[in-house]
């Protein structure tokens, strides 16, 4: 299940983002998409979990919860 997190800190890194989801089970990639001039997180991500079920209660308990400052939407 690919997880689309958005509303991210700019500040929150790959590692970061991984943590927040390992909570409700196995996460296969976590990536803060990030502006290929700059370097600059967009402020999006996106977020694998090859077990729908965990990734559908990553979503009911991430959705809009705070990550880095800021209330995350998670869909």
């Amino acid at each position: 299940m690919n997880l689309y997190v958005g509303n991210l800190s700019y500040q929150v890194t790959d590692d970061e983002l991984r943590a927040a989801f390992e909570a409700f089970g196995e996460v296969s990639s976590a990536k803060v998409i990030r502006d290929r001039d700059t370097g600059r997180s967009k402020g999006f991500g996106f977020v694998e979990m090859p077990v729908d079920s965990e990734g559908e209660e990553a979503i009911r308990q991430m959705d809009n919860a705070d990550l880095g400052g800021r209330n995350i939407k998670v869909n």
